[in-house]
């Protein structure tokens, strides 16, 4: 179960952490208590504060999805959404709201991209339109697109190649080389330490002058 700190939660809830202290306070929306008495809150008590899922199609949102991976590559989060703004006008759709979002394809914990699949999974979002796959997210696409149909979300990739650098796809691949390099070294470490402890050493030397058991 997800939960989150109170600065979290207010800025979910779009109002102060002043007020859900008042609300806590007040009995309005109490919070949780960690064993340190740290203040919490859960998913359940944002989907009741929400309302009940919202079942009218009329009322479930039309979002823009837009994202680069560096604060350098602002021209293309513009350039992505110009392109889709053009696009939902020339097919007659409507937006409701937009997400633009500076994060890395490879990262799951983008801000904006994880509210975006909770209003997804509390049925608030009837469509989602992205300029390409990679946009939304690296790996995994298929997976995720098979999930939002599950919670009854239409995806459109307009698959513009142009709106999708490679720059970008290079660097996340060396994101990716980078990291299992890290863990190749790690574990030569460990090994180098493994080797140079004497007490770990003294011990393998030992089983293996012991001589086998002779079989009965």
């Amino acid at each position: 179960m997800n939960t989150y700190k109170p600065n979290e939660f207010a800025e979910m809830l779009g109002v102060s952490v002043k007020t859900l202290q008042r609300w806590d306070k007040d009995g309005k929306l109490k919070a949780y208590r960690n064993p340190s008495d740290r203040r919490y809150y859960t998913h359940y008590q944002y989907v009741e504060y929400m309302g009940k899922i919202v079942q009218d199609e009329d009322k479930r949102k039309t979002i823009i999805y837009t994202r680069v991976s560096t604060s350098n590559q602002k021209d293309d989060l513009k350039n992505q959404l110009d392109f889709l703004k053009q696009f939902a006008n020339a097919k007659g759709i409507i937006v409701d709201e937009i997400f633009e979002e500076i994060g890395s394809g490879l990262n799951y914990n983008r801000k904006k991209w994880n509210k975006l699949l909770e209003d997804c999974m509390l049925g608030y979002v009837k469509t989602i339109i992205v300029s390409h796959k990679d946009r939304f997210i690296r790996f995994g696409f298929e997976w995720f697109e098979r999930f939002l149909k599950a919670n009854g979300v239409e995806l459109i990739v307009v698959n513009n190649e142009s709106l999708s650098p490679q720059e970008e796809m290079i660097q996340d691949l060396i994101s990716i080389i980078h990291v299992f390099s890290c863990k190749i070294y790690g574990l030569r470490k460990y090994k180098k330490k493994i080797e140079e402890d004497d007490e770990i050493c003294s011990e393998d030397i030992k089983q293996k002058s012991i001589p086998p058991k002779n079989k009965k």
